[in-house]
């Protein structure tokens, strides 16, 4: 099981000298990955938990990447309908180049009604606008040129790849509900859920994927959850709890929990949602370091 750190690339404390401060923390205390989240115009709805300034994911990624060169970076996640698909595409394969092939494409579908009002994409259509650019992402990775006659997206014969970029990055597809389990089984490599227990992971989530590759003549995308972590002294009530949370004890029952389903990966998020945590990022590392 490899370990991430997610980091804070929005708020009060964040700048650039900051930013490579998390990174560098989070590769000399030994965890694998970094991975940033993504908002492209910071309406009221996003102020509200993630204001800005917010470090957009593919330029902060690339230059961390230059400055911390074995660590693998990633998105926590890209929110597919902010961007044409050969955008995204194009960004990723460029960072993946430039990176030396340590790009994690995370994806989701977004929540923010005034940030897609904002951006002029409508809100009700998210999900079926995610599915489309997805499959074209996935294509425009798996051949040298894509072409697409879609609801959404038109083109044909379209090659924007930087040359000779190896393997494509892996995609992980966000999100808990029915229509994101069938998205990750279908244009998934990973399903990467947030703030769930390992109750409902094991017993309802990971079965039904499950059924949903089989029936999609696919492998079950890997479980690479993304943990809210909070540690307490006292134990955390098991059933008001997700994992991530409680003593250092239900923490290390939830990993071997989450290594027992194949979890490759585990993404670890110290952020509790109060944009003033971002001013002190010593307590989040001193988390993280106990976890360590």
């Amino acid at each position: 099981m490899r370990f991430g750190v997610n980091i804070p690339n929005f708020g009060p404390g964040t700048n650039p000298e900051t930013l490579l401060r998390w990174a560098r923390f989070a590769a000399d205390a030994g965890f694998h990955l970094i991975m940033l989240s993504d908002h492209v115009a910071i309406t009221p709805d996003v102020q509200d938990e993630f204001p800005a300034p917010f470090y957009d994911p593919f330029v902060t990624l690339g230059w961390l990447a230059a400055q911390v060169s074995h660590i693998e970076i990633g998105t926590t996640v890209i929110i597919l309908p902010y961007r044409h698909p050969l955008a995204t595409a194009r960004q990723a394969a460029n960072l993946q180049r430039l990176s030396g092939g340590r790009l994690i494409l995370g994806v989701g579908v977004g929540w923010a009604r005034q940030e897609f009002a904002a951006l002029g994409v409508p809100y009700e259509r998210r999900g079926a606008i995610a599915d489309e650019y997805l499959a074209i992402i996935r294509a425009f990775f798996t051949g040298d040129t894509a072409s697409s006659r879609g609801q959404f997206a038109t083109f044909r014969d379209v090659q924007t790849e930087p040359g000779e970029a190896g393997p494509r990055p892996p995609i992980w597809v966000g999100g808990a509900s029915d229509a994101a389990l069938r998205r990750a089984a279908r244009l998934g490599d990973g399903w990467h859920p947030y703030r769930k227990s390992v109750t409902w992971l094991r017993d309802e989530a990971m079965p039904r994927l499950r059924r949903l590759a089989e029936a999609s003549a696919r492998p079950t995308p890997a479980l690479c959850p993304r943990l809210t972590v909070q540690v307490t002294d006292a134990p955390w009530p098991e059933g008001r709890r997700v994992a991530g949370q409680g003593t250092l004890d239900q923490i290390r029952a939830d990993l071997a929990d989450l290594a027992a389903l194949g979890a490759p990966y585990v993404l670890l998020d110290t952020y509790a949602g109060n944009p003033q945590q971002t001013l002190s990022p010593e307590r989040d590392w001193a988390t993280l370091t106990l976890l360590a």
